[in-house]
């Protein structure tokens, strides 16, 4: 059953007649670099009571795309309460307008309501200052972001990261003999970032850097780079060319000029982003034989399913991170311990099941997902390496 009051929602948990999950996308970047509070976080709870939790969600901003992420989140979230059989959930919806001022506000006002943690906001920005408002009631804060940057003290980010992905893919090289890279990426944040990630995960496991290209991003800068690219491989003996370019912005002009600029075959590409997010990609001549990542598969289409025919529309790419959020808050609620929403519980290392697959939350407030290696062959997604099941086999 669900009762609307003025920004609010509460729910009564029920056996809900189907149990998928599955889907939820990476997410843009936010540009902005935050600072984060530290140390053990998280309020007691009475297990066995109902549990106030707070959703902070876009809406009001006027803009209709936060209006239609503020509505995924929330249906996500109800269709993870619905789940729920051995915890209580009181789920209370506040808007935050995408604002870090509204969304600093609203924390506040959720823990004088009465939350005892905080689910979003999606904004880094507005997450940060949702969390740094309420550093002081010791209150945790999993946001819906995937900037590592803001991540840490109270604030736990639930979006993929390019550090998990990178690590993921480095992590396969290593094992196919591939561990000499040549990183591309584009002269703005995001491609910045990506770089990063790449370097960062060839340090942890044994790969060695051989350069790193940047581009502008225009066609005129690709293709220059392009020629660069591939000069650099043959003078560097890189076996391995990581590319953070995206399916909607850069990766098309790349992936074309790049055979034309003499880069064959024997290179082993990888990358960063969702290539299959766009079919049209898949088609690219540079991206044959290329791999990248992809969640796990069966439980992104149940979710996906689910959610079509509870709410007749599919889900948003994000939608998923709300369900995240809410199965491992109640997971923990359903173990009846009172430190069930701290840090040490929240970062448990076996982790939890999401809409994904696998995940879990890091103590520098990162996080950590199951993902599967995948191989563009003939246009074609074929999977190499299944998303893991548990953090104790391959790919961890």
């Amino acid at each position: 059953m669900v009762t609307r009051t003025r920004n609010r929602i509460t729910f009564s948990p029920r056996r809900a007649a189907l149990r998928f999950v599955g889907a939820a996308a990476l997410l843009a970047l936010a540009a902005c670099n935050p600072t984060s509070v530290g140390g053990l976080s998280g309020q007691s709870v009475n297990p066995n009571k109902t549990v106030q939790i707070a959703l902070l969600v876009p809406n009001g901003s006027g803009r209709e795309s936060d209006a239609l992420l503020a509505r995924n989140l929330e249906n996500a979230a109800r269709l993870a309460i619905a789940d729920q059989t051995n915890a209580k959930i009181d789920l209370r919806v506040y808007d935050t307008a995408g604002t870090p001022q509204q969304a600093s506000n609203a924390a506040i006002a959720a823990v004088n309501d009465g939350a005892k943690i905080i689910l979003g906001p999606l904004y880094a920005e507005a997450a940060n200052a949702a969390a740094v408002a309420i550093a002081g009631t010791n209150t945790n804060v999993l946001a819906f972001s995937n900037n590592a940057s803001i991540a840490g003290g109270n604030l736990f980010i639930l979006g993929p990261t390019f550090e998990n992905t990178a690590n993921r893919l480095v992590n396969y090289g290593r094992q196919i003999g591939k561990t000499k890279i040549l990183i591309a990426h584009a002269e703005e944040l995001a491609g910045q970032v990506g770089r990063d990630a790449i370097i960062s995960a060839a340090n942890r496991n044994g790969a060695t850097i051989t350069g790193v290209e940047s581009y502008p991003f225009s066609q005129d800068g690709i293709n220059n780079a392009a020629r660069r690219i591939s000069a650099t491989v043959k003078e560097t003996g890189a076996d391995t060319l990581f590319v953070t370019a995206g399916p909607e912005s850069d990766l098309p002009f790349l992936m074309t000029a790049l055979p034309e600029r003499g880069l064959g075959m024997d290179i082993q590409l990888m990358g960063l982003t969702r290539w299959s997010s766009q079919p049209q990609s898949l088609a690219l001549p540079g991206l044959q034989g290329g791999v990248f990542t992809l969640p796990d598969q069966a439980l992104e289409r149940n979710f996906a399913a689910r959610y079509q025919a509870e709410y007749s529309e599919r889900p948003h790419p994000i939608a998923g991170l709300s369900y995240d959020g809410i199965a491992a808050i109640g997971a923990l609620l359903a173990q009846g311990r009172s430190d069930a929403l701290t840090s040490p519980s929240l970062t448990r290392q076996s982790g939890f099941v999401g809409t994904q697959g696998i995940f879990r939350l890091l103590p520098d407030g990162t996080n950590e997902r199951g993902l599967a290696v995948a191989k563009i062959e003939n246009n074609q997604v074929a999977i190499l390496d299944p998303a893991p099941k548990n953090f104790s086999g391959a790919g961890f």
